[in-house]
C-alpha cells in the first residue's frame, strides 16, 4: 500500500505515461520522409522500410557503442548511414535529424495528462525522468517540473539505480522520499522499487502484472492519482 505521508516528490515517466508514444513517432517518421524526399530522394525511399531504419539503428549502435543511450545522436547517426548508402549529401544529416525532432515534439497529450500535472505540480516538485528524448521545456510542459532528467544526458537509464537517485537529488530529497510514476513494469516499476521508491504503475492496457515485486498502487489514468496523495475537500 502506498504511504502518501512519506511521498515529498514524484518522478513521472513521459513516453505512454503523459502521451502515447507511436502515433508520435509515426507521425516524426512522415515529417522525414517528407523532408527528406525533396532534398535526398533516394534516402527517403530507402528509409520508408522498416527492416532497412532497424538495420540502420543496428548497425549505428555496432559502429558507435557509445552513444546507446543518446537517441538523438543514434537517429543522427541513422540518417548519416541511408544517405551514404544512397550517396547523397551526408550535411543533410543533422538538419533532417532536427526536422523528425521538432515533429517529435508535437505530442497528443492522454485527457487525464494537464489535469494530473496541474495537481501533482500545486503539491509536490514533480521531476520528468525519461529514456528518451523529449525535450518538456520545448513541448510548453516545462513549468510542470522542477528538473528534467534523461537517459540521452545522463548516459544511462531506468532501471539503472543512478538515475533514480539522480531523480531525488535534484529536488533533494531521499530516494525513499520520491514516488516514481511509470506504464513499464520493469523499467518503471522494478527498477524505482530496486532504488528504494514507492511506486505507482500507469496500466492503461489492463496488462498482468507478472513479477514477485509489486507496485505500491496501480492506476488505469493519471486523474485517480490525486485522490490516492491527499484529500480534495
Amino acid at each position: 500500500m502506498l504511504d502518501r505521508t512519506k511521498v515529498r516528490a514524484i518522478s513521472l515517466d513521459l513516453d505512454d505515461t503523459l502521451w502515447p508514444i507511436w502515433p508520435t513517432i509515426a507521425r516524426a517518421e512522415t515529417a522525414l520522409q517528407g523532408w527528406l524526399s525533396a532534398r535526398a530522394p533516394a534516402t527517403a525511399a530507402l528509409m520508408t522500410d522498416p527492416a532497412v531504419r532497424h538495420a540502420l539503428r543496428e548497425q549505428a549502435q555496432l559502429l558507435h557503442p557509445a552513444i546507446g543511450h543518446q537517441l538523438s545522436a543514434l537517429r543522427t547517426e541513422m540518417i548519416r548511414l541511408a544517405l551514404a548508402r544512397c550517396a547523397e549529401d551526408l550535411a543533410l544529416a543533422e538538419p533532417a535529424y532536427e526536422v523528425f525532432f521538432e515533429a517529435r515534439l508535437q505530442v497528443d497529450l492522454f485527457d487525464d495528462a494537464l489535469p494530473a500535472l496541474t495537481a501533482l505540480a500545486a503539491r509536490y516538485p514533480l521531476v520528468a525522468l525519461s529514456n528518451g528524448n523529449a525535450d518538456v521545456n520545448r513541448m510548453g510542459l516545462g513549468h510542470f517540473f522542477s528538473a528534467s532528467l534523461s537517459a540521452e544526458r545522463l548516459g544511462f537509464g531506468k532501471p539503472d539505480a543512478r538515475i533514480f537517485e539522480a531523480a531525488a537529488l535534484a529536488v533533494g530529497v531521499q530516494a525513499h522520499e520520491v514516488l516514481h510514476i511509470g506504464d513499464d513494469a520493469a523499467l518503471d516499476v522494478l527498477g524505482a522499487l530496486a532504488s528504494g521508491m514507492q511506486t505507482v504503475w500507469v496500466n492503461r492496457e489492463d496488462h498482468l502484472w507478472t513479477h514477485d515485486a509489486r507496485p505500491h498502487e496501480t492506476v488505469t489514468r493519471l486523474d485517480e492519482l490525486p485522490p490516492l496523495l491527499f484529500d480534495l475537500g
